[in-house]
């Protein structure tokens, strides 16, 4: 059951697309969005980002962070928790790289303000909805009716431990 969790923790990373990364400044957060670039085979989730957005003095100073995923086929929602680094790394950006990056640094990876961003997941907090929408809204206009909680599924949240 927990590598089947894993695996569905995973499969939400490479669906999803754009995701909101969390980090810490002074004594508040700060989230933006953020494309992940998934290796599961090495329980890594890298980013390009650039050195100029404040990230990587963030995440020296805490590194803890957090994604936050929602992948709307599935109707599932993801938080991943663990520890994050920037680094600059022209080889690694290189082979994560996208076409679509080359909006932000038209130079490509070589540009001297890309950094890899790369997260460590510890834990996942896995929310999988009802694949129906009609199931769903039939379950939230019950719920208005009877006052009940809506029925949405048995698996409604499951925490994972990425380790």
């Amino acid at each position: 059951m927990a590598q089947e969790a894993i695996s569905r923790v995973w499969d939400i990373i490479e669906q999803a697309g754009v995701g909101m990364l969390t980090t810490r400044f002074g004594d508040g957060l700060r989230a933006r969005p953020l494309e992940p670039r998934p290796e599961r085979e090495e329980g890594v989730i890298c980013f390009v980002v650039d050195v100029r957005g404040g990230k990587d003095d963030e995440i020296e100073r805490a590194p803890e962070v957090c994604l936050v995923l929602i992948d709307q086929k599935d109707k599932a929602y993801l938080s991943v928790s663990g520890r994050a680094a920037v680094t600059q790394d022209e080889a690694k950006a290189r082979a994560i790289w996208k076409k679509t990056d080359n909006v932000w640094w038209p130079d490509g990876p070589g540009d001297p303000n890309v950094r890899v961003l790369r997260l460590v997941p510890e834990r996942a907090e896995l929310w999988d909805g009802p694949s129906n929408s009609a199931v769903a809204a039939f379950e939230f206009a019950k719920a208005r009716v009877t006052g009940e909680k809506p029925n949405l599924g048995e698996n409604r949240k499951v925490t994972v431990e990425m380790k």
